[in-house]
């Protein structure tokens, strides 16, 4: 065999067959937790999320979490916002065994208009809102959401929302998590000024952006 071949050969088999261990855990209220760690799935990495949630200026609700994630995620904060409230997010990751990750940044306050514009609305214990209402995106936030989040189990809930979100919100992909009792699911899709359109599930400690449906939005 060639020796390229053999290379990706190699990869190949390194790919499916190595798993990091990782801690697991959600704690409201606080900029870090501990947990039970897991072996995650191949290609997985150990990281670390932060979530601030705002309403009408005020903090609202605070998360950390833990989990198990496609490197892919590991990229700069973000937020997303609706006509009043917003939800900021840090990421961090690292890549060996039972590691702990840097604490995540939030990103920093950005009210200077963008020049995107977003239909926003909040509501509860539906798939769907639609309005008529407007906001003028800011910093970052060059996208359009609609987020729609859903929870079951020991605490079930259901709502969706539609505003403003940063490209890192947006292009996060597919999770599921299920801890203490509890699924959590959130599913997200974005349209920018070019028309692009970005669609996916975003659960990595999900209840720090599920705490917008439950408080703000979830």
């Amino acid at each position: 065999m060639k020796p390229v071949g053999l290379l990706c050969l190699l990869s190949l088999f390194w790919g499916e067959g190595s798993s990091l261990s990782c801690t697991v855990c959600l704690v409201q209220g606080a900029t870090s937790c501990s947990g039970n760690n897991v072996t995650c799935p191949p290609g997985r990495v150990c990281g670390s999320t932060h979530t601030l949630n705002m309403e009408d200026g005020m903090k609202k609700s605070e998360f950390s979490g833990r989990s198990c994630v496609p490197e892919d995620q590991c990229q700069g904060p973000g937020s997303f916002s609706t006509y009043n409230s917003q939800a900021k997010k840090g990421f961090s990751c690292c890549y060996t065994d039972n590691c702990t990750p840097s604490p995540p940044v939030l990103p920093p306050d950005n009210t200077k208009e963008n020049g995107v514009t977003c239909p926003t609305c909040t509501a509860d214990g539906v798939d769907w809102c639609d309005t008529n209402r407007t906001m003028r995106c800011t910093g970052d936030e060059t996208m359009c959401i609609v987020q729609y989040s859903k929870m079951s189990g020991n605490l079930s809930r259901e709502s969706i929302l539609r505003g403003c979100a940063t490209p890192t919100i947006c292009n996060i992909g597919n999770q599921t998590v299920i801890t203490d009792g509890i699924s959590a699911e959130v599913q997200i899709t974005c349209t920018g000024g070019t028309g692009g359109l970005h669609c996916g599930f975003f659960l990595q400690i999900l209840l720090g952006l599920i705490s917008l449906t439950l408080s703000l939005i979830a």
